[in-house]
């Protein structure tokens, strides 16, 4: 792996270990942007959590880098769907509903993350 591969799976991998650890830290934040179609919010919460902790932990080690980011693709598209919740259904996050504009820019982020997580599990 390169240079801008480490240094960009450790960044990445400190947010989303950082991300992970506030889903325990705060739950009902969490809990309260799962779809209600999936049940259980706090089985979602915690669950995703402890995935971000654990992959976030792994794309910052070269050896299970790729692995790690290709399965934090499919969690952030899986994600996708309590932004989306927050959106059509005007959800707030942590007590604040966010703009159209907000939600654009989570939007773009995302994107953007995916693609940076499909080169770093060298899809891209």
């Amino acid at each position: 792996m390169n240079v801008a591969q480490n240094i960009t799976g450790a960044l990445l991998g400190l947010a989303f270990f950082w991300i992970g650890i506030q889903h325990f830290i705060n739950p009902k934040a969490f809990n309260e942007i799962v779809p209600s179609y999936l049940g259980t919010p706090a089985f979602w919460t915690y669950s995703s959590g402890v995935l971000e902790i654990v992959l976030g932990l792994g794309i910052m080690i070269p050896a299970t880098r790729t692995v790690s980011a290709r399965c934090l693709v499919v969690l952030v598209v899986l994600m996708s769907l309590a932004n989306l919740n927050m959106y059509l259904n005007d959800v707030p996050f942590n007590g604040s509903i966010l703009s159209t504009t907000a939600h654009i820019i989570r939007l773009i982020i995302q994107v953007v993350l995916i693609i940076v997580l499909l080169w770093l599990g060298s899809i891209l």
